[in-house]
């Protein structure tokens, strides 16, 4: 659950914007059929199986534009739902039912998906040791809400953005002149509480990467035998984390190889979203 301050200080901005984005001057259709206001309620109804996620985003994007509104859910974040399922009632303002309707949806259906979706991975994973995590291949400017539904979806957050964590990638070794020296120079100028991960793609990389002392050693897009093979190199070293071509079903072998982490940006990026629909709308005499 997203709670009060939080959704205060973070997400009304990005609520605000998107709903100044859906109505620059008015909402046409709905002023045309409601000149007044007039209080009124309408369904949360969900029309897929799935994992329910975002519910307090829709709450709020309602209070926004109606602080008289009122959502009364039957289900929370993280809850398994059917298609069929009532989720929940909104109460109030029926021009502001209307006008915030799509905003709403859009956000809880992808939130929802990813979740979602990203359960589906995590129970490929279930029993290993092996933590499944999100990557920054999100949605522009929906990234706080896609990063919550992955970890309502059981996984685990990546780095949040790019001040949250030195992440060495071909292009920043490329830059610095070798392995060796970008994580010299990383060690030099981040705070000494900050981990360094750096990317590899072959064995030589590996090496190199353990013996410059990097804390986590990203293997990018390697197979299985080679994964496994830099596994055996770092030897506890370093953290190891699998990235690249994963896919759902790649993951029970992926684990088997051993390593600590594997990201996945898929879970963002290519999740479907759920199916929900708001209906019933009708007055309150």
């Amino acid at each position: 659950m997203i709670n009060g301050v939080t959704m205060k200080i973070n997400v009304d901005q990005y609520l605000w914007n998107t709903l100044r984005e859906d109505i620059t001057s008015e909402d046409v259709s709905t002023n045309a059929v409601m000149p007044e206001d007039k209080q009124g309620k309408a369904e949360l109804i969900c029309k897929q199986d799935g994992i329910i996620c975002g519910l307090d985003i829709f709450k709020r994007t309602f209070e926004l534009l109606d602080e008289t509104s009122r959502f009364e859910a039957y289900f929370k974040d993280g809850d398994s739902v059917k298609n069929g399922d009532l989720l929940g009632i909104i109460y109030g303002d029926i021009k502001a039912i209307l006008s915030g309707e799509r905003t709403g949806l859009n956000y809880l259906q992808r939130m929802s998906g990813i979740a979602t979706i990203t359960k589906e991975y995590m129970a490929e994973l279930e029993g290993t040791g092996t933590t499944l995590l999100d990557t920054r291949k999100t949605t522009p400017n929906m990234r706080p809400f896609e990063k919550y539904a992955v970890t309502v979806g059981g996984a685990t957050n990546h780095r949040y953005n790019l001040s949250d964590g030195v992440l060495l990638k071909d292009n920043h070794i490329g830059a610095a002149g070798s392995i060796t020296k970008a994580i010299q120079m990383a060690k030099a100028y981040a705070p000494f509480v900050r981990k360094i991960e750096i990317e590899t793609e072959t064995l030589e990389q590996v090496e190199e990467a353990v013996n410059a002392g990097a804390d986590i050693i990203m293997l990018d897009n390697m197979d299985n035998e080679t994964m496994r093979k830099a596994v055996e190199i770092i030897d506890g070293r370093a953290e190891t984390e699998c990235s690249g071509n994963v896919t759902k079903e790649r993951l029970k072998s992926i684990a088997e190889v051993g390593v600590d982490f594997v990201s996945c940006g898929a879970l963002t990026h290519s999740a479907p979203i759920m199916d929900i629909s708001l209906k019933n709308l009708t007055p309150i005499e």
